[in-house]
């Protein structure tokens, strides 16, 4: 893999970092986040971007409400309430009763829903391994590192990420 060439701009932005890096970085997550959103209907059809990380966090917390879908993503109730509704109707996700509050339901991925996300989760990981294959595992580990490290920075500064 070739690595990037380090630009000799001298502008900086405000905070004192080179202009050009961050609007490259900018520019390649948007290019990254389209990507992803079009991969997500080539994996399957009748699945969003979206959904499959609701499935997801579904999944990984056994069950939530949707009001916590919502926080958690920073999504509007309106946005998750459309998202969980597509869900239901095409099986992936069913409502019960919460055993300790019986006027809150909380949202569980059926076996139908578990079936779909294994599946595109497997092309995912099947497309990730594809595209960094060639990736010296040095390089591979601190990019693991740099997205965690940005990724947490929302998870400190509430409300403040404007992706």
């Amino acid at each position: 893999m070739p690595t990037a060439e380090i630009p000799d701009e001298t502008t900086v932005t405000p905070g004192g970092r080179p202009a050009e890096a961050v609007e490259t970085i900018q520019r390649e997550m948007t290019a990254f986040a389209r990507r992803a959103r079009a991969s997500a209907g080539r994996m399957h059809p009748e699945l969003s971007l979206v959904s499959y990380t609701l499935l997801g966090h579904l999944e990984e917390r056994d069950g939530c409400r949707a009001t916590d879908l919502a926080a958690h993503y920073a999504l509007d109730k309106s946005t998750v309430s459309r998202q969980v509704s597509t869900l239901e109707r095409t099986g992936l996700v069913e409502r019960r009763v919460d055993p300790d509050d019986h006027r809150v339901q909380v949202l569980h991925l059926t076996a139908a829903g578990r079936h779909i996300l294994a599946q595109v989760t497997e092309s995912r990981r099947t497309a990730f391994r594809e595209r960094l294959a060639d990736w010296p595992e040095e390089d591979l580990v601190r990019f693991a590192a740099y997205l965690e490290r940005y990724n947490a920075w929302q998870e400190a500064a509430p409300g403040a990420d404007q992706d």
